[in-house]
């Protein structure tokens, strides 16, 4: 896999990021800023941007126009987290899933792909027996985006949209995808195959286009 430092992770500075601080993965593989330093870093070298849910959401509303520039520069942003601020191109606000039981957190795989390969459905659905944890609701999806995972109605955990910008957007609803990682579960494959699949799509975007 190839190794480089040209994804920038913006961090939120919250203790739930004390662990990628000092985490190897994320020390060989990203530049993490400071969420408010995203205001004056110059973004050319980076060619996939990395966004938690726990960051400042009303700060990334006054850099919205940067960020829709990063993307039409043919460059890729990832986003986990409930969005309720407008500042990521084609996305609608988080919808809570109402549920009635636990398996109205059940995660299905809408399709396969290899961010998800090898991964069992059960190990994204339940932690210790408990679910909810890996989604627990939707945002709405923007025309021709393709859903990945969904919650039992239908509603798009996981999707990847190629059309609002001229790069791509992937949005995931719940944690950071790149935090699955040591949890002795299929679910370790998701960081390093999402690793991967940002290397594959931005040499598919540098050649004018991307597919899967």
């Amino acid at each position: 896999m190839q190794t480089t430092k040209d994804i920038l992770m913006i961090d939120p500075g919250n203790a739930f990021g004390v662990h990628r601080r000092n985490n190897p993965f994320f020390i060989e593989n990203f530049t993490t800023i400071e969420q408010y330093q995203l205001a004056n870093e110059n973004l050319d070298s980076y060619t996939c941007m990395v966004i938690h849910g726990f960051v400042d959401q009303e700060f990334l509303a006054t850099q919205k126009e940067k960020i829709r520039a990063f993307l039409n520069q043919k460059k890729i942003v990832i986003f986990s987290g409930h969005l309720f601020r407008d500042w990521l191109p084609g996305t609608s606000p988080f919808i809570p899933r109402v549920i009635h039981s636990h398996l109205d957190y059940v995660v299905t795989i809408a399709q396969p792909h290899p961010i998800f390969a090898g991964v069992d459905s059960d190990s994204m659905t339940y932690n210790k027996g408990v679910s909810g944890f890996f989604a627990r609701g939707h945002h709405p999806i923007p025309d021709g985006a393709e859903v990945l995972l969904t919650l039992p109605g239908g509603e798009p955990i996981t999707y990847i949209d190629r059309n609002s910008t001229e790069g791509t957007i992937l949005v995931h609803s719940g944690n950071d995808l790149f935090g699955y990682m040591q949890n002795s579960k299929s679910t370790d494959r998701i960081s390093g195959q999402l690793l991967q699949w940002v290397h594959d799509e931005n040499a598919k975007l540098q050649k004018g286009r991307a597919v899967n």
